[in-house]
């Protein structure tokens, strides 16, 4: 009697959400971020036991990042992959993204696969966070301590023997922090450096604007996004002397993509809702 009470109130919830999108800018909002955060909190920790088998092993991710990949489905979010051919084989390369929102998590499941022998570098409270931060150490996520900068800057360091020795694709925000203007940010030098020191290529990563979040306004709608992996820029021969010029070289890459990628996305969204 019990579970069918449970499961009343569940359906019950359910088409209450169904109702408050369809009806509420703002509900929907707050639906489709709770969603996100609860099912990838899921997908993350469920496996747990199975990471076990291979601990520190980028392959433990793989099953969080098949459910993230769904649950970006599930809440209307399209990404499409392009620019397979430009992934560097062989070799470790340091992955650089743009940031625009905590949904690029997804942006990470979509990569994670394909790029193969990935990690992340991570603030250290993330270890903390309870199974999250169990699964995140369990798939090879690199944690810095932030506020103890020397600490901070050996581990950085230490990433660029790590890459060698893995052949690792190290996932980098170049920008620093979240933005969703219509050009990128200035590049933080972290990964460059990292880049330079271990003598491995940078693979930028560029994410098109997401036209259909706006949180000033608490909208999500539904729409797609392109993820377009450019070629790799080499970094061997290069010294530290060469950093503000790669630092540039690659911002102006992945900004003329981001903006190029972003009036696309824009085109493609406007012609669906005249042909709507």
């Amino acid at each position: 009697m019990l579970g069918m009470s449970c499961n009343s109130l569940g359906i019950a919830l359910f088409l209450l959400s169904v109702v408050l999108c369809a009806i509420s800018e703002c509900a929907r909002y707050y639906i489709k971020h709770t969603v996100f955060v609860i099912s990838s909190a899921i997908w993350a920790t469920w496996p747990i036991p199975l990471m076990f088998a291979r601990i520190r092993d980028w392959k433990n991710a793989l099953i969080p990042a098949f459910g993230c990949r769904l649950t970006a489905k599930l809440i209307g979010l399209n990404y499409q992959l392009r620019g397979k051919e430009n992934i560097v084989k062989d070799e470790g390369a340091i992955v650089l993204i743009n940031h625009q929102s905590n949904l690029d998590l997804c942006v990470l499941a979509e990569l994670w696969p394909v790029l193969e022998r990935c990690t992340v570098i991570s603030k250290k409270q993330v270890l903390y966070f309870g199974t999250f931060g169990l699964a995140s150490w369990l798939w090879g996520t690199i944690f810095i301590d932030r506020v103890k900068k020397q600490e901070a800057q050996e581990t950085v360091n230490s990433t660029a023997e790590i890459i060698r020795e893995r052949k690792a694709k190290v996932l980098m925000y170049p920008e620093g922090k979240r933005h969703t203007g219509s050009n990128l940010l200035p590049f933080k030098k972290g990964g460059f450096h990292v880049a330079i020191d271990s003598q491995t290529p940078i693979q930028p990563v560029v994410v098109s604007r997401y036209y259909f979040i706006n949180d000033k306004l608490k909208k999500f709608d539904s729409g797609t996004s392109f993820i377009t992996i450019l070629p790799a820029i080499p970094t061997k021969g290069m010294t530290k002397a060469d950093l503000p010029k790669l630092i540039d070289q690659t911002y102006e890459q992945m900004n003329k993509v981001f903006k190029e990628s972003t009036q696309e996305a824009l085109e493609n969204h406007m012609q669906s809702l005249k042909l709507d």
